[in-house]
C-alpha cells in the first residue's frame, strides 16, 4: 500500500469542550511549553473563570496558536495520560476525527509535530505583525503523507519506549528531589538563620579584553542557558564574567513569575552574564554553595521572593531585600551532606534532559524511517 496523501484537516477534527460545571479546579489547569510538553501553569488563576477553560481528553491535542517569542517552536502537546486537563480557552484543541483514524495514529503525528521540520515550517508560515499567529486553518491547510497503520505502529512502538525509559528515570528523580527537600524541612525548624547577605557577596569582574564569548541566560527552572538576547549590537566587553561555584542573580520579575532567578554555574570554563544581573560567590568557606542553591530551588523560597518583590511594574526583588531572605545554616559537614544529595539530583536531572533531547532528536528519524518503509512496501 502506497503512502496516504492530502491535506492533514482531512483527517482531524476541532474541539470546544468547556470545564462549565466546574468539574475540573486549577489543579488540572495546563499549559503547553515549547518542548511540546504539558506543564502545570505559573499563572496566577485567583481571578480566572474556570468555566470557560476547555478541557484536553485523552488522545487530544492542544497547542498555542501565538507562536511570538516562541524561540522558533511551535508549542504543541499531546495528551497521553489517562485524565482530563483543562486550559485556557486562547488554545486551539483537536483529535483525530473518526474518519482520520483509518489513516493516522495520534501518537505518529505528535511524533510528526515533534520534526524541527516541522518546527520550522510553522513559523515560516505564521502571520502577524507583534503577535504572530499559526491558526487551526493554517494546521489543517497542511499537506501530509501517511504510510499504513501496521507502519506507523511500529515506529510509535519504539518512540514509547523510549519515552517509558525516561520517565522512570524522572519519577526516580522526583523521588529523590521528595527526598531532599524532606531533608531540608526537618533543619529549617532545627538550625539558626543566616541572612543571604551574611553568606554572599557580589563580585564584579568584567569581560575587558572581549576573551569569552558564552553568553548565558536564567530561566524560571533556575538553569542556565544560551542567551536568547539579541547580542549582535551589544559590547561583550562590559558584559559581567561568571566563575564555576559562583551565582548569577536578575532581581527583575520575581514577582511576575513567582520565581527568584538564580542559578548557580557549575562549569569550569568561565562565562557571561548580562550587566544587569548580579555575580554573587560565597563568603565563607565554611558556606556550601551547593547547599545555598538548594535552598533557592524551593518552591516555599519562590513564594516568599514573589511576597517580598516591590509593587513596581517589573516587580523587582532588588538586592538588597533579596540579602534579606533568612537561610537556616547548619555546620559544614552537614550543608556537605545535604549538598552531595542535591549534587546527585542535578546530575540526574542533566540526564533526563538528555534523555529528553534524544527522543526529540529520534523523532525526524522516525517519521523518515516509516515514510521510506512506506513507500518501499507501496512500490
Amino acid at each position: 500500500m502506497a503512502l496516504i496523501e492530502g491535506k492533514l484537516g482531512n483527517y482531524i477534527e476541532l474541539r470546544d469542550v468547556r470545564n462549565t460545571d466546574l468539574r475540573y479546579g486549577a489543579d488540572r489547569v495546563r499549559g503547553v511549553n515549547t518542548t511540546k510538553q504539558m506543564m502545570q501553569t505559573r499563572a496566577d488563576l485567583s481571578a480566572r473563570d474556570l468555566s470557560k477553560f476547555q478541557i484536553v481528553s485523552p488522545g487530544e491535542f492542544v497547542f498555542n496558536h501565538r507562536t511570538s517569542r516562541n524561540g522558533s517552536k511551535f508549542s504543541i502537546a499531546y495528551n497521553d495520560s489517562k485524565s482530563d486537563i483543562i486550559c485556557t480557552e486562547d488554545y486551539v484543541v483537536f483529535r483525530i476525527s473518526e474518519y482520520g483514524k483509518q489513516f493516522v495514529l495520534a501518537e505518529w503525528l505528535f511524533i510528526y509535530f515533534n520534526q524541527p521540520e516541522f518546527d520550522r515550517y510553522v513559523i515560516t508560515n505564521s502571520w502577524g505583525s507583534s503577535t504572530e499567529f499559526y491558526n487551526w486553518e493554517d494546521l489543517c491547510d497542511v499537506d501530509i503523507a501517511f504510510p499504513s497503520l501496521p507502519i506507523q505502529q511500529k515506529y510509535v512502538d519504539v518512540y514509547n519506549s523510549m519515552l517509558a525509559n525516561q520517565r522512570n528515570y524522572e519519577q526516580g528523580l522526583e523521588d529523590l528531589e521528595k527526598a531532599v527537600f524532606a531533608e531540608i524541612d526537618i533543619i529549617k525548624h532545627s538550625t539558626r538563620k543566616v541572612t543571604v547577605g551574611d553568606l554572599l557577596e557580589e563580585v564584579d569582574l568584567r569581560n575587558m579584553d572581549g576573551s569569552i564569548t558564552n553568553i548565558q541566560g536564567i530561566n524560571i527552572e533556575k538553569q542556565f542557558m544560551p542567551s536568547v538576547a539579541d547580542t549582535a549590537s551589544v559590547n561583550i566587553r562590559n558584559y559581567k564574567v561568571l566563575r564555576e561555584g559562583q551565582f548569577a542573580y536578575s532581581s527583575m520579575q520575581t514577582g511576575r513569575d513567582k520565581c527568584i532567578r538564580i542559578a548557580l554555574y557549575d562549569k569550569d570554563t568561565p562565562a557571561l552574564i548580562s550587566p544587569a544581573y548580579s555575580v554573587l560567590r560565597v563568603k565563607e568557606p565554611s558556606v556550601v554553595a551547593e547547599y545555598i542553591m538548594l535552598w533557592f530551588t524551593r518552591p516555599e523560597t519562590d513564594r516568599y521572593g514573589w511576597f517580598a518583590s516591590d509593587a513596581s511594574v517589573r516587580a523587582n526583588l532588588d538586592l538588597g531585600r533579596f540579602y534579606e531572605i533568612q537561610i537556616p545554616m547548619p555546620d559544614t559537614a552537614k550543608q556537605q551532606a545535604i549538598a552531595n544529595i542535591y549534587i546527585a539530583y542535578m546530575l540526574r536531572r542533566e540526564i533526563n534532559e538528555q534523555l529528553k533531547t534524544q527522543i526529540r532528536d529520534i523523532c525526524p528519524i522516525l517519521i523518515k524511517g516509516s515514510l521510506e518503509e512506506g513507500n518501499r512496501i507501496g512500490g
